[in-house]
């Protein structure tokens, strides 16, 4: 692994700003080719959950924080689908990259490994927010939803974007393989997501789960983006904001550790 970091070694300066810009649009590019898979076929999921919950318990189930349940429904849909298609960018990338042998491309170009962490999460969080436009148009034509708070709920879309797609890039390093991707996708990541306060709020859960809910850093992320959206929330939007970027800046940090040291990258 050919990772050159040491400036006077380098023909681009501090940051290879040509590099980062083609490592990130590649990543862009992969997502926007098969657009009907990554952007049509998550709007259709989204929609698919809010219509099923709507026909079960939507007509007979009360209002939740005071707002009809498929208006509370609806931000915690998009944020699920954000962070799991961010989550798919980056793990997909590097796992099919590992297993054609072909992330010798990645790896010996004079990319830093910043520079390599930060050109796939861009491809990351890039499909997670053009995800919640399209689902946020789709809710605005539907529902009539409008954010609240449209600054706050695009924050934490991109919080959630970088989140998920350098847990996805960590992941990506450590499987070796499809099934050990698709183990740590259903063991780990979707657990993540459906027991975050996604279809209730905490606060109807026993105090023990409560507090289980309130350690993992996707329950902020929908909540913060419920915020956004509606202007209520289980727990401060701010609290939310200074856990998610803690949880991104450490996972980003074990990332970059795995990629400074070639951990599973090199043959």
């Amino acid at each position: 692994m050919q990772n050159l970091t040491d400036q006077d070694t380098r023909r681009f300066g501090v940051v290879n700003w040509m590099g980062l810009y083609t490592l990130a649009q590649r990543e862009t590019l992969r997502f926007l080719t098969v657009w009907t898979q990554t952007l049509l076929a998550p709007l259709v999921t989204a929609g698919l959950f809010l219509l099923i919950f709507n026909i079960a318990v939507g007509p007979g189930r009360p209002d939740v924080m005071g707002v009809p349940f498929l208006t509370f429904l609806a931000p915690g849909i998009m944020m699920m689908t954000v962070i799991q298609n961010a989550f798919a960018n980056t793990s997909s990338s590097m796992v099919i990259a590992k297993v054609q042998g072909n992330i010798v491309d990645t790896l010996m170009p004079p990319l830093s490994p910043l520079e390599i962490l930060l050109g796939y999460l861009a491809g990351g969080v890039a499909r997670g927010v053009l995800i919640a436009f399209v689902v946020a148009a789709a809710l605005a034509l539907v529902l009539g939803l409008v954010p609240v708070n449209p600054l706050i709920a695009l924050l934490f879309v991109i919080l959630g974007g970088a989140f998920m797609g350098a847990l996805g890039l960590f992941a990506g390093i450590f499987a070796n393989k499809f099934d050990q991707m698709a183990a740590i996708t259903n063991f780990i990541v979707t657990p993540l997501a459906f027991l975050s306060g996604t279809f209730y709020s905490v606060d109807a859960l026993p105090p023990l789960l409560n507090r289980i809910s309130h350690v993992n850093p996707v329950f902020y992320l929908i909540d913060g983006l419920r915020y956004g959206m509606i202007g209520v929330s289980d727990s401060s939007p701010y609290l939310g904001l200074a856990v998610c970027s803690a949880a991104t800046l450490l996972i980003c940090a074990l990332t970059w550790q795995m990629l400074r040291t070639g951990y599973r990258l090199k043959a």
